[in-house]
């Protein structure tokens, strides 16, 4: 019997998720495409209009557009800053023995597990100015004279979602980089402790270097989810107050299903998955430098 090749066979492990991503996102992705050339008009009988790019230049004169994809760069530049910080820190608090170690990281899953969109409520319910349990632990340590309206002024509500995507996301970075942890030779730690090297030391010439391919797996993952943010921002803001948390997908929404401009809101979906892509191909490209280096 002929044996495989080790990359036939890596190829045929692959051909099952590549055929579930061709059918859930490419073909998805190709209708689009094809509809954002179109203007459709509804009625009884659907019609298309063949316009060509017109749905693209629009797209480079909307201001709505332009503000909505600034506000997706920062949130998904602060939310994945901080889960990736947060979740470096966790990550080794929890690696190190202590007693109750096993029930304190099943604890730090908890957010990870539960559902977005009863998450998002749950904090709307926290960032209440009038009986939030926020405000009220502000100003009972000191922090704080009056409420803060949180989630009604333009200034605070993006700082809130960011918050509330840490809280949830950052267990996700925490089991990636213990999972890293746990890869590390205990030789080397303890060649590095008998060779006397303080804690920051071990740190900087092993752990770090060993988690960097951890840490931009993780980051690969935040960026695509982050940049694709969805169901927490619509429970939590709606995209206000005053259009100040209107991120891309948001804006799709808004575009395909309130407006029923089904070819706008299709180029605006081409041009979020690009710009997607453009930032996962950047992230894979330093994985790929940093396992060649």
């Amino acid at each position: 019997m002929r044996r495989l090749s080790d990359r036939t066979f890596g190829a045929l492990l692959l051909a099952p998720a590549l055929a579930l991503l061709a059918v859930v996102v490419a073909w998805p992705l190709l209708r689009d495409l094809v509809l954002s050339f179109h203007e459709v008009e509804l009625g009884r009988q659907l019609s298309r209009t063949f316009v060509g790019l017109d749905h693209y230049r629009a797209l480079l004169v909307d201001r709505r557009f332009h503000r909505a994809l600034g506000h997706t760069l920062v949130f998904t530049a602060a939310s994945t800053a901080l889960e990736m910080l947060l979740g470096l820190a966790f990550a080794l608090l929890l690696d190190a023995p202590f007693r109750g170690r096993g029930p304190a990281r099943a604890a730090v899953l908890v957010p990870w597990a539960l559902p977005t969109a009863v998450m998002a409520l749950a904090w709307r319910f926290l960032y209440n100015d009038q009986y939030g349990a926020v405000n009220d632990l502000l100003r009972r340590v000191g922090l704080v004279d009056a409420p803060i309206n949180w989630l009604g002024e333009p200034g605070w509500a993006m700082a809130a979602a960011v918050l509330a995507d840490v809280w949830k996301t950052t267990p996700f970075v925490v089991v990636v980089l213990l999972a890293g942890l746990a890869a590390i030779p205990g030789e080397l730690r303890e060649a590095l402790a008998v060779d006397g090297a303080s804690a920051w030391r071990r740190f900087t010439l092993l752990t770090l270097p060993w988690l960097r391919p951890y840490l931009l797996l993780a980051l690969l993952f935040r960026v695509i989810q982050a940049f694709g943010l969805f169901d927490l921002m619509w429970v939590l803001t709606g995209g206000g107050p005053g259009g100040s948390t209107e991120v891309l997908p948001l804006l799709i929404y808004d575009a395909t299903f309130r407006d029923l401009d089904l070819g706008y809101g299709a180029a605006l979906t081409v041009v979020a998955a690009v710009l997607t892509l453009a930032a996962a191909f950047g992230v894979a490209h330093l994985q790929t430098r940093e396992a060649e280096a």
